[in-house]
């Protein structure tokens, strides 16, 4: 969970952020953010209406697991900016946490919001006997020239 100085207080700061807000979509939320000089931190709300799920613990979780995707990354929000983070279909409810955080951390990236995903030994495993070090193609690491 995000610390209580990240999340919005008020009905009217969201809705500044909804009618001043840009969006980016990805397949299963959208992030909407705007700039906020006025602060010194990042703001974030996490939206998930009773049409995603009914059940208001399925919602919680849901939200929980999304503040703490962020959370993790919050050493990259270099900028103080509001974002409100919606979620439009129940299928994330069902997704493993390194999917969740694949899906938001494309979509702060795609924002401008945070400058690259870098996985802090947070939870992604490696094959065993490789390095890590594979670029996003997936090729092979270049060999390395003895000194």
């Amino acid at each position: 969970m995000i610390a209580r100085a990240h999340r919005f207080h008020g009905y009217g700061s969201l809705k500044y952020v909804y009618q001043n807000g840009r969006t980016v979509r990805g397949p299963l939320t959208a992030l909407k953010f705007v700039s906020n000089e006025r602060r010194k931190m990042y703001r974030l709300a996490v939206v998930v209406s009773k049409k995603v799920n009914k059940s208001a613990v399925v919602r919680n979780r849901i939200r929980r697991r999304l503040y703490e995707v962020v959370r993790r990354h919050e050493s990259e929000i270099t900028v103080p900016y509001d974002m409100v983070l919606t979620v439009f279909h129940e299928e994330i409810a069902r997704l493993p946490v390194a999917d969740i955080e694949k899906i938001v951390v494309e979509q702060l990236e795609k924002a401008g919001i945070t400058t690259h995903a870098t996985d802090h030994g947070r939870g992604r495993k490696t094959a065993p006997g490789s390095s890590g070090s594979a670029s996003a193609t997936g090729e092979p690491p270049a060999p390395r020239k003895a000194p």
